[in-house]
């Protein structure tokens, strides 16, 4: 039986997914060692990112070459906005997290970097290419996913993030975005095939680095807006 192109994507990031599965943020969610607050920041900083993966997809929907594809790509971004934004309320909600603290905080350096990485590749590439940079984001999650629950938690909060990229509804989502990768990725020639691989690899590195810019607090060494722009901001509202 040949091997199907999703399948040779998996094998080339072996390395990158073992790395995940031994992090101690990931770690952390089994034996419950990861602190609620490095769990706190990650949740905050994967609200900033739905945002930017929601457009994304929703980029990627429009150039779709087939009317079936757009429709589950449309479907998929707005479920980033209604599934995982109830998820992660109910987190703010127990932390008394308020929308508009989320509003003020900015992006760290990872994410900021990953969604641009994700919009320029969806924006300038064909669209098998920019479906294999969004497609970690949908596999890797799950794999994850699965592999935690396995495991379980001590921790109520952590068993509830787990149990939503484990199983139900989501692993029917991303099956459906993999047989699409893997008719779209079937369709392509050799030099085309090098950029989707290069495109899935980079972002599954962006996938590890996000979770271990939670874990270690990464942030920009600098605010993201000047003195000049908070003040003029200021005197605006005045």
């Amino acid at each position: 039986m040949l091997e199907r192109p999703t399948q040779r994507l998996w094998r080339s990031i072996l390395d990158i997914y073992e790395a995940i599965l031994t992090h101690p943020f990931i770690r952390g969610l089994t034996d419950g060692s990861l602190k609620e607050e490095v769990f706190k920041r990650y949740v905050i900083q994967d609200t900033i990112y739905l945002r930017g993966f929601a457009k994304a997809l929703a980029s990627l929907a429009a150039r779709s070459p087939e009317e079936d594809w757009q429709r589950i790509f449309v479907e998929d971004a707005l479920g980033v906005y209604e599934v995982e934004k109830r998820l992660h309320e109910s987190f703010f909600a127990a932390w008394g997290i308020s929308r508009d603290e989320i509003e003020r905080t900015p992006p760290n350096p990872v994410n900021a970097a990953y969604v641009n990485h994700l919009l320029a590749i969806v924006l300038s590439r064909d669209f098998p290419i920019g479906l294999s940079a969004v497609l970690p984001c949908y596999w890797i999650y799950l794999e994850v996913g699965r592999y935690l629950e396995t495991r379980g938690s001590p921790k109520d909060i952590y068993r509830k993030w787990i149990e939503t990229y484990s199983i139900g509804e989501y692993v029917k989502i991303v099956n459906r975005v993999l047989n699409i990768a893997d008719e779209a990725l079937n369709r392509i020639s050799e030099e085309e095939w090098d950029e989707a691989k290069e495109a899935f690899r980079l972002s599954s590195i962006y996938e590890y680095l996000f979770w271990d810019a939670a874990y270690r607090g990464d942030s920009f060494p600098f605010p993201l807006r000047s003195f000049h722009q908070s003040y003029k901001q200021c005197g605006e509202k005045k």
